[in-house]
């Protein structure tokens, strides 16, 4: 089986976002560039910690490396919905970050959910490969960003998880628009 490697370095355009009404909401990254959109899926979770580890990410390229640090983008917000069709490419089961000293860029990569092929042993003793990595048979989405595009992006990632079902005051759980059994009333209604 081959994998593919779905490569924007750079992007026009790199966005999380959803498709579906709240509480039902699917996750997506997406990816534009040289006339192919990339759609992958991923869990609320992973976007809240994308995110979050971006932020780390450009902290310590700055504290390290010296990189100037953009301001939260003023103007220009990326609002717009998904670009259609959303064509889900594979899920995403890992999420890999990077900078590159050299480019001053950070490179995210995405990497489907799955087992790699298994490969047969013919001895008796398994041997441990350490120069492959063990998902390297699996679909991949990577992108190349500039510390203000990266930026952007964690502003929109943001506002995407936020934009949820609002949490109850006193669990913190997504609450439906019929309610919800809260855990703090021992799942009696109020």
């Amino acid at each position: 089986m081959t994998h593919q490697v779905h490569a924007f370095e750079p992007p026009e355009r790199f966005v999380a976002g959803t498709v579906g009404p709240p509480g039902e909401r699917t996750f997506f990254l997406q990816a534009r560039g040289g006339g192919r959109l990339v759609s992958v899926a991923l869990e609320k979770v992973q976007v809240s910690l994308l995110a979050e580890k971006l932020e780390e990410l450009l902290t310590e390229a700055t504290r390290r490396f010296g990189v100037s640090l953009p301001e939260a983008p003023v103007a220009a917000v990326d609002n717009a919905p998904l670009d259609t069709p959303v064509d889900e490419e594979f899920r995403v089961g890992t999420l890999g970050l990077a900078f590159d000293v050299d480019t001053a860029t950070v490179v995210i990569e995405a990497i489907a959910v799955g087992e790699p092929e298994p490969t047969e042993e013919l001895g008796g003793e398994l041997e441990e490969d350490d120069d492959e990595e063990p998902d390297e048979d699996l679909d991949r989405l990577r992108v190349r960003l500039t510390p203000a595009g990266v930026r952007e992006f964690i502003e929109r990632a943001r506002r995407v998880v936020a934009a949820g079902r609002a949490p109850c005051p006193l669990c913190g759980q997504p609450l439906d628009p019929a309610g919800h059994l809260c855990p703090r009333h021992n799942g009696y209604h109020r």
